[in-house]
């Protein structure tokens, strides 16, 4: 099986005719399967889970690439979830028989239309930055859109393709090869802010908690609660069990009890052994949110 995972990340949420518009565009194109998408509000952003061969899913995300910078101006954009782009990130991650260094040769290339077609100025990251110390979205997303531009006046911050100064409404966007992640949130029974931070803070392996977590506090007004947001980029390395309970038992020692835990996008099959949907309290889980399953309807 030689197919490539995408998961284009857009910074819209709250307007339905354009997060169906922006799915249309992948369901059109031949040789691409939209596996999954969802929005959220608060975080003003929409994530979708593509598979395809190389050249369908080229032409996928240039046309929702089109359409998110056409639709979107970040000038009036508010939301909790840092960005720095319309199209905030697109990451290509293999399957299958499918090596890196092919998604890397797809994310660079898919890099430079977007420079080319839309004058929006592109960065690679991950495995395929052209820096070592752009490998790391939170540290080109670091400022957001409202400082990008005086961000990229330093040298050092030139885009790997386009123009030296962010598109006026749709920023800069993140291009990148990576291997698969899943995107897992833990919402708390409490408004404050400032415990899903401390939380966020005490699980990311960047303050000296779970290896390969990622993770930050933030904000759903839209049901006046707060959640921490993770990304954890190695399964084998820290479970999602490991790092849910970890979650449970900070939230306790601020006297706080956890609602439930979200999955954003796919999970692999295997990150779910050992554990139980019941036991993550998993929002509204079905098994049709297992990455393989998915792929296997696809093939």
């Amino acid at each position: 099986m030689s197919l490539i995972e995408c998961v284009p990340n857009i910074s819209e949420g709250r307007r339905a005719s354009v997060i169906e518009a922006l799915a249309m565009e992948a369901r059109s194109v031949p040789g691409v399967r939209l596996l999954d998408f969802s929005a959220d509000p608060s975080h003003n952003r929409s994530v979708f889970t593509m598979a395809g061969n190389r050249i369908a899913l080229r032409r996928a995300v240039l046309s929702m690439a089109w359409t998110a910078v056409h639709t979107i101006d970040l000038r009036a954009h508010r939301g909790e979830h840092p960005r720095v782009g319309a199209v905030d990130v697109v990451p290509f991650i293999p399957l299958g028989d499918t090596t890196m260094s092919e998604c890397v040769e797809l994310a660079r290339e898919v890099g430079q239309s977007i420079a080319e077609r839309l004058d929006v100025p592109v960065f690679l990251y991950e495995e395929a930055a052209s820096r070592q110390d752009r490998r790391r979205l939170e540290d080109i997303r670091r400022g957001q859109v409202e400082q990008l531009a005086a961000k990229m006046m330093q040298p050092e911050w030139a885009p790997d393709f386009g123009p030296l100064k962010p598109h006026p409404t749709a920023g800069a966007t993140v291009v990148g090869a990576r291997r698969a992640l899943i995107a897992f949130n833990v919402n708390l029974a409490t408004d404050r802010l400032d415990i899903a931070r401390r939380i966020a803070a005490a699980v990311r392996e960047r303050g000296g908690g779970l290896p390969k977590v990622k993770a930050l506090g933030l904000a759903l007004p839209h049901r006046g609660i707060v959640q921490v947001s993770m990304n954890l980029t190695d399964f084998e390395r820290t479970s999602v069990q490991t790092a849910f309970d970890r979650v449970v038992a900070e939230a306790s020692q601020s006297g706080v009890d956890v609602l439930e835990s979200e999955l954003i996008g796919l999970i692999p099959e295997a990150a779910l052994a050992g554990t139980s949907a019941d036991h993550l309290r998993l929002h509204e889980f079905s098994e049709n949110q297992i990455l393989e399953r998915r792929l296997a309807e696809t093939v």
